[in-house]
């Protein structure tokens, strides 16, 4: 895809056991130390990238023990079934979002209509098309629980995506939000290429539902995380984190709404 930025191939210790490393323009986890997993596989064509980063990390012909899915969209899967090929590992996501991940369904197209700069109107662009795991690919345990994780639960965040799910460590309050919110408004293709720090809603040019996505933010900003990374942009924490996430819900409407769009209904 032609997007980048200036953390592409930039890797960060959030926490001892939660590192954030940026494809391009996605951010994606390696979460664990010994034994660890993978949360989202960043942007088409970039196996080699991840697995490099990988071995970085943690040796040679390292592997994790799963790869977690927060959704199916394209800059999230992107090296999936390069990744599954060469580690032969499972695949966990939401049930809402196997058909998005079996071949079955595809997303709805992305609004290049959509409030907001130049990638959303490059958004048409992108696809949309599923991936097809196949049976690599299981639906997350009902109790919450993530496998190979421990202490971590799985929270449906939905509007985003219908099977969008976020990752919290109730412990210390850590949180992998996806693309439920951001730190850097998406939409535009200047402040992509700069990382410029600020919380915002989920990328409008993909987000079908928005009273979901509302109730999302919500969820979480009542987790009161202490330390977040999500989907585009740089992790977050401590003050910054608590009054961005206050100022994202209270004024909600204003901030991730975008004031016209194919999906967008403006009753707010």
């Amino acid at each position: 895809m032609p997007m980048t930025s200036v953390r592409s191939g930039v890797g960060e210790d959030v926490l001892f056991d939660l590192y954030c490393y940026t494809d391009q323009i996605v951010n994606v986890c390696f979460v664990g130390t010994d034994e660890w997993v993978l949360v989202d596989t960043g942007m088409p064509k970039t196996a080699n990238r991840i697995v490099n980063a990988v071995e970085e990390r943690f040796g040679e012909n390292s592997k994790p023990k799963a790869i977690v899915l927060t959704h199916g969209h394209f800059d999230h899967v992107g090296a999936v079934i390069d990744l599954v090929r060469k580690w032969q590992i499972p695949v966990y996501a939401h049930p809402a979002e196997l058909p998005f991940l079996t071949g079955e369904s595809k997303y709805p197209e992305p609004d290049g209509s959509v409030e907001g700069g130049l990638v959303a109107k490059m958004s048409p662009i992108f696809p949309n098309e599923p991936v097809d795991l196949g049976n690599n690919v299981e639906a997350l345990p009902d109790d919450g629980s993530v496998p190979g994780l421990l202490g971590w639960r799985w929270i449906h965040t939905p509007g985003h995506a219908p099977g969008h799910i976020s990752l919290f460590r109730d412990e210390d309050r850590s949180l992998i939000a996806g693309d439920a919110f951001v730190t850097v408004k998406q939409e535009s293709l200047y402040k992509v290429s700069t990382q410029e720090k600020e919380i915002s809603g989920p990328p409008r040019y993909l987000t079908t539902d928005w009273d979901a996505a509302k109730q999302s933010v919500q969820k979480l900003a009542a987790l009161k995380p202490a330390v977040a990374v999500t989907g585009h942009g740089q992790p977050m924490s401590g003050q910054e984190l608590a009054e961005g996430l206050e100022k994202l819900v209270t004024d909600f409407d204003r901030i991730a709404i975008p004031d016209y769009g194919r999906y967008v209904n403006r009753k707010h």
